[in-house]
């Protein structure tokens, strides 16, 4: 059974740096990998996702502070996070989506923010 494994998460100060990581298992590569969050009172929204293309997208608010990158041998996914603002804090979810496009979604791990 597919599992998500995501490690990194936490507390940070304002522009301060957290490393979020999430390996998959059980899967033979993927379509596309990456991450979403979900911000007190708001919707869930993509942080970034990388496609087995090498295409990467970016949330708007995230796009010049956070790189995320593969390691395709460990099906895993590593985001980079950097400039933190209080506005980041929010649980963070892993998802994959499989070459057979099934779509799998991790626990989730908190990030916290302070000024």
């Amino acid at each position: 059974q597919v599992q998500l494994e995501e490690s990194g998460g936490g507390s940070a100060q304002s522009g301060g740096s957290l490393t979020l990581s999430c390996v998959a298992s059980d899967i033979f590569g993927f379509n596309s990998m990456g991450w979403y969050r979900q911000r007190a009172g708001k919707a869930r929204e993509l942080v970034a996702q990388i496609f087995n293309s090498g295409t990467i997208n970016y949330g708007a608010s995230v796009r010049d502070r956070f790189i995320i990158s593969r390691n395709n041998a460990k099906n895993a996914v590593t985001l980079q996070m950097t400039s933190l603002q209080p506005e980041d804090t929010g649980v963070y979810t892993c998802y994959v989506r499989t070459l057979m496009l099934q779509q799998y979604w991790g626990r989730g791990t908190q990030v916290t923010v302070s000024s």
